[in-house]
Formats: structure tokens, sequence, C-alpha cells
């Protein structure tokens, strides 16, 4: 039935539905978008076709430093055109490109050097003496885990919200007493949620500030981000509903002292500001964070937070995705072109097929990359 409806109304749409009054039985929609073309609408449904009812894009398409939004939510066996550009998604590790843009903002104002050890700036005794950079925390060359090897200690531990009970105390626990790394910081890269939760941890202390706070100061009030928060009751009323991986509602996630690594909560129309913010290079602390640090490999390098693709016009994305237990999310963009796709959903990162939202992601960027080609 839901492959069927699907089909109906892409058909409907390529015919020219946005020109027709008349809804057809069987198939309600809203607000049809006909400033998508045909195959960017043949991507969103092909892809929203696997996920489970209620599940909610949210999507914003930049062309030349124009954006236009497109949302659908799946309803009933039926898919409807939304504006959800203000409501409100978890963007999961997405926030590790704004942690990084802090760094980046003290950085400018010459408060810290990103090449500086963070031992120096924490009344912290790192186990066995061990050093790592800021710079190597914000490209995840520091050689730590993906996570802290007593992670579960924080009790209760609840798998539906994994972070809430992870707080300070145990962070510094883990520094003074479990800390082990896996390679030589600077050696290569491997991706870790404790890394960037811990450069957040560190540029709030050294500040004499909260995550949330630095967020406002350097970020938020700047590009014009009134909702985006780490703060969930700020935004209540426009947040989307989670799911998990069955499509069943499901709880948020509250970072604590890892909130660095994945706790804000922010919509397209916020992120799009950000990402047009990136095409101009007045913005020094954006800039900063798009230099390359680390060659992975032929394909892939490091900034500080983005990661840097090569694209298919010979040219270069900077992207990040994220994902949570009720939302998958993923960003990437084209500053010499002034384009990108964002793309913020409620499906589970643990969800089987997840990966659809970034694979999304870029398909929509390849659309985009076709025009650049004509």
């Amino acid at each position: 039935m839901k492959k069927g409806i699907i089909l109906y109304f892409l058909l409907l749409l390529i015919a020219g539905l946005g020109r027709s009054q008349t809804q057809p039985s069987g198939c309600r929609f809203a607000n049809p978008d006909v400033a998508l073309t045909e195959k960017q609408a043949e991507l969103i449904f092909e892809h929203l076709s696997v996920f489970p009812e209620h599940t909610q894009l949210s999507i914003a398409f930049i062309n030349e430093g124009k954006v236009h939004f497109s949302g659908v939510i799946y309803e009933n066996d039926t898919i409807l055109f939304v504006n959800n550009r203000q409501s409100v998604f978890e963007i999961g590790s997405v926030s590790k490109v704004f942690t990084a843009s802090i760094l980046a903002s003290l950085a400018v104002e010459g408060k810290v050097c990103i090449d500086d050890s963070i031992n120096d700036y924490l009344d912290i005794p790192f186990k066995d003496s061990i050093r790592f950079t800021f710079k190597q925390l914000a490209n995840h060359t520091s050689g730590l885990p993906r996570m802290p090897s007593n992670f579960n200690a924080g009790l209760p531990f609840n798998p539906a919200n994994p972070y809430q009970n992870y707080g300070p105390d145990l962070l510094t626990d883990y520094l003074t007493k479990h800390l082990e790394l896996a390679y030589k910081p600077g050696e290569r890269s491997e991706y870790s949620n404790l890394g960037a939760g811990l450069l957040a941890f560190a540029l709030a202390r050294m500040s004499q500030s909260n995550y949330q706070e630095l967020l406002n100061k350097y970020l938020l009030s700047k590009y014009g981000m009134a909702n985006t928060t780490t703060n969930r009751s700020n935004i209540a009323s426009k947040l989307v509903k989670g799911l998990d991986q069955n499509g069943k509602e499901t709880s948020n996630w509250d970072f604590s002292v890892l909130v660095g690594a994945g706790g804000i909560l922010s919509t397209t129309e916020d992120l799009a500001k950000f990402a047009v913010a990136q095409f101009d290079d007045s913005n020094q602390e954006l800039k900063l964070t798009r230099m390359k640090t680390f060659q992975v490999d032929e394909r892939l390098t490091m900034g500080l937070g983005w990661h840097i693709v090569k694209s298919s016009v010979d040219n270069e994305l900077y992207c990040h995705n994220g994902g949570t237990g009720g939302y998958s999310s993923s960003m990437a963009l084209d500053v010499i072109n002034s384009s990108g796709i964002i793309v913020l959903s409620n499906v589970s990162a643990f969800h089987p097929q997840s990966a659809k939202i970034e694979q999304l992601c870029f398909s929509l960027v390849r659309t985009l990359e076709a025009k650049l080609k004509q």
C-alpha cells in the first residue's frame, strides 16, 4: 500500500500537480512543492519509502546562496508536503561542527591556539601524563577511543537516553584513572565522541562558562539561529517527536558533559543560516574550521569538525552527519559554488535503513552539481 501511494503521488507531482486544484480520491497532500525538480522528488520519495509512518523529513536546498525549503511527512498511507523549516530535530553529531566553531572563535580572539595542549587549560592530572591538542580533538586525531571505558558507570544507565548520567565526575575519573589511547596523537584520524565531548568540556572550563552560553555568544546570536539550543524546554512546542527503529515514539537524548559531541537541537532554517555564513570569508572562525588539518586518504581530509570529501564536479564538500536514538541528519556544503543540502529527520540512527538519510543528502547534492555541469 505504501509503495503504491508514493508512486501515485510522484506521478501526480511530475504531471504538474502544483497547477491542479483537484485532490484525487485516495491521495491526500498539502502544499505540493513545485520548486522541486522531478529528480529531486523521485529521490525524496524513494528514500522515504523504507521508513515507518510518522517519519518526517525537513530539507534545505542551497543553490548559489539562495535557500529553498521542502518538508515531507508520511501519515495514514499518504505522503504530505509540510512547512517544517522551523520544526526542531536533534542533529546529533552535526553538533561537532559547532563545537569546533567555538574553538575557532576563541582562537580568532587570541584566547587559545588550536595547537595548544588542552592539559594546560584543565586542572586535571591526566593518566600517564598523556597530552593532546585542541586541534587533535577537533579533527579526531587525539588517539582517544570512540567512547570512554566507564561510559556505562553513570547510574541509572538508560539505553534509551544513554548519555544522561555521564557527568563531569565520571569524565574526570576516566581522564585520571582509565585514560588509554588507541594510537599516538596526530598519527591517524579515528572518530571519537569522547574527543568532541572533551573539547567542549575544556572550552567551557577555560572560559568559565557553559556550552550553551558559548554557543549563544559565538554562533547563535551572530547568525540569528533562534531555534537552536541544547535546552529542549526552550523549543518544546516545535519539537518533532523522535522515532525508534520500530517507528514508535522514543525519548530524547540528554548529553550532560559530552554535550559537544551531539547535544544540539536545531531546524533546517537555522542550519541554512549557518551554512550560508560559510560562504562569507569575513566570518573568520568559520573559515578556520574549513582549514585542512589532516589527510585521511585520497578522498577524505579532516578540517576542524568538518569532513572534507571530493565531489563529482572536481570540487570539495564540507560534510557531517548525525544520529541519535530518534533522529538522523546530514549536511553537505559546496563552499566554492555557495550550494549545499541539509536533511533533518526523525529516523532513528538504529533503524536498519538509517544510512539512507545521508545517501539522500548526497544524492540531492548531485542534482545541484548536475546544474553546474550544464
